[in-house]
């Protein structure tokens, strides 16, 4: 007996399915011709189905726990940022972190520093009572761009347009590169509070126990142990796959999805080790591809970017069902207005004014106008909640006879509501930034050519005015004329009145070098001394040639 089965499972790959489908269906027109990111669509496709508004998709429900529930979402967070950065540094040219690396040390080092300390200014002035090495920590988390939001403004239409190659490879190696190096700027605030904190009765050891830890195993193990693994693994996958190449030993579908697989397997056993795996999977990819043979035989393929649009939708739309959301309105920590504040504060003062004062030292940006275009564009997203979550799990270390010590609990509280929420600010701000900027740049040139339009059709023609009446009304009349065998109009003077399809109309008695007429409306060549006196006549391409004049012997 057919019965009827509406479990998780089913539900959540008939919503998964479903939603990917339909904006299949439409993606071109949104993403090509709206120039709407596949990240807010997404997010806004998984606050429809989560337990804020359908409750078809239930996060809680499938993990069991809040616990279980951060697992999830560190570990999914992971595999995203695994895959994209071994592509990230798959797609930059041969060798290209060894020829930029003079922008990429000033965009890794003192811009993403002043990033760093921006970010934790901002915060610990906007919420309340927060000491200044939790806004370190929080500010830390929205400190690396995004590699997966970023995709936006170097992918696409828009980018091909509008931001010149240079400049999208750079955008991409530096989002690929300071997400694994924003691990310093974390664990630096979190061994001093863990060692210095709850007022000076931190664990035992002390601000010195908390910096060796940080040199050792941040620096060392975790920072410099990730680019040697990496490194090692991408040169030794790409010689395999060489070797493999060559001995026909490899098919299409395989040497497709290599990359890919690559990021899985140094995720997993980065993970093991418990080295930085974000960064590990970044070098390995612009490694794998140091002679540019991989990217060049992969160039024109699907493969690899419809696996990374699957990912990037549905870790969104995860993101938009976990999010939480009622936190917002109704945290203890900090009030509605001041979270609002904040994100303008971090959108706007994070990024652009360091990328604006130090632009020219970056032969990429060439302009101001690119220099704002890089400032404003660093988002926050992915990256962020990977980061969040790895504070969270590092807190919950943090205890007292057996109990989360205070002030790691406040600032766990504090944490998941300010980093949560600038990254939902950057995920709709970055989303509608171009659409919005496409609209308010054509919109009032629209307006105004509309208004002219009727104003002219309105008023009367006057000498120069532009011609809005179609050709083809006129073309038609003086082939029928031609055809009845009747001569074509002429003026009083005896000279043709002279027409500019889609132009102007000359009248006649005015000349070319007429001085009220404006110089753009006709394309007519100026009259050199030797056509004076010469009379002209201008024919349409319709027109049949007059028949010469033959002269009559009147004697005869």
């Amino acid at each position: 007996m057919p019965t009827l089965a509406v479990t998780n499972f089913n539900i959540v790959c008939s919503v998964l399915g479903g939603f990917i489908t339909l904006f299949g269906l439409v993606s071109y027109l949104f993403k090509e011709k709206f120039y709407l990111s596949e990240a807010l669509i997404s997010l806004l496709a998984g606050v429809t189905f989560s337990p804020h508004a359908t409750n078809f998709v239930k996060p809680l429900e499938y993990t069991g726990s809040q616990e279980n529930l951060n697992a999830v979402t560190l570990y999914f967070s992971r595999l995203v940022l695994g895959v994209q950065l071994v592509l990230a540094g798959v797609q930059l040219p041969s060798r290209y972190l060894q020829r930029e690396w003079k922008p990429l040390a000033l965009l890794l080092g003192p811009i993403m520093a002043i990033m760093w300390i921006a970010s934790s200014l901002l915060i610990y002035a906007m919420v309340p009572h927060l000491p200044w090495l939790h806004a370190l920590a929080v500010g830390a988390c929205v400190t690396p761009t995004d590699p997966v939001l970023s995709n936006s403004i170097v992918k696409g239409k828009f980018a091909d347009k509008n931001v010149p190659k240079d400049l999208q490879k750079i955008i991409v190696a530096e989002s690929g590169a300071n997400d694994g190096l924003g691990y310093p700027y974390l664990f630096l605030a979190l061994y001093l509070i863990k060692y210095t904190g709850d007022g000076g009765l931190g664990q035992e050891g002390g601000a010195r126990t908390a910096i060796g830890l940080w040199f050792g195993e941040t620096l060392g193990y975790t920072i410099l142990l990730s680019i040697i693994y990496g490194a090692t693994v991408g040169w030794i996958a790409k010689e395999l796959l060489h070797w493999a190449e060559e001995k026909k030993f490899v098919d299409r579908e395989s040497f497709l999805v290599f990359a890919i697989t690559l990021a899985l397997f140094i995720v997993g056993t980065c993970g093991m080790i418990g080295s930085d795996d974000v960064l590990a999977c970044f070098i390995a990819g612009n490694t794998f591809t140091w002679d540019d043979w991989f990217r060049l035989e992969t160039l024109d393929d699907s493969l690899q970017p419809t696996i990374d649009m699957l990912l990037n939708l549905s870790v969104f739309i995860w993101f938009g069902a976990i999010c939480p959301w009622s936190l917002f309105a109704a945290s203890p920590v900090i009030p509605i207005y001041r979270l609002i504040f904040l994100g303008i504060l971090i959108l706007f003062l994070r990024r652009l004014p360091i990328v604006f004062a130090m632009h020219k030292l970056i032969h990429q940006i060439e302009e101001k106008r690119q220099a704002i275009f890089v400032g404003f564009f660093g988002p926050i997203g992915v990256s962020a909640i990977f980061y969040l979550y790895i504070t969270l799990e590092f807190l919950e270390g943090i205890t007292v006879d057996g109990v989360q010590r205070e002030d790691a609990a406040q600032l766990g509280e504090v944490i998941t509501v300010v980093v949560w929420f600038l990254a939902i600010c950057s995920i709709v701000v970055h989303g509608l930034s171009i659409p919005l900027g496409k609209l308010g740049f054509f919109l009032p040139r629209t307006l105004s050519r509309a208004f002219s339009s009727q104003q002219n059709e309105s008023g009367s023609f006057q000498i120069g005015d532009q011609v809005r009446t179609p050709p083809h009304g006129i073309l038609r009349e003086r082939r029928r004329k031609n055809h009845s065998g009747q001569s074509t109009p002429r003026s009083v003077s005896g000279h043709r009145a002279l027409f500019r399809i889609g132009g102007s109309v000359i009248r006649d008695g005015q000349t070319t070098t007429s001085s009220s007429a404006p110089a753009e409306l006709n394309n007519i060549r100026p009259p050199t001394p030797r056509d004076v006196g010469i009379e002209r006549t201008i024919r349409f391409p319709d027109e049949e040639p007059e028949p010469a004049h033959v002269a009559v012997d009147k004697s005869a």
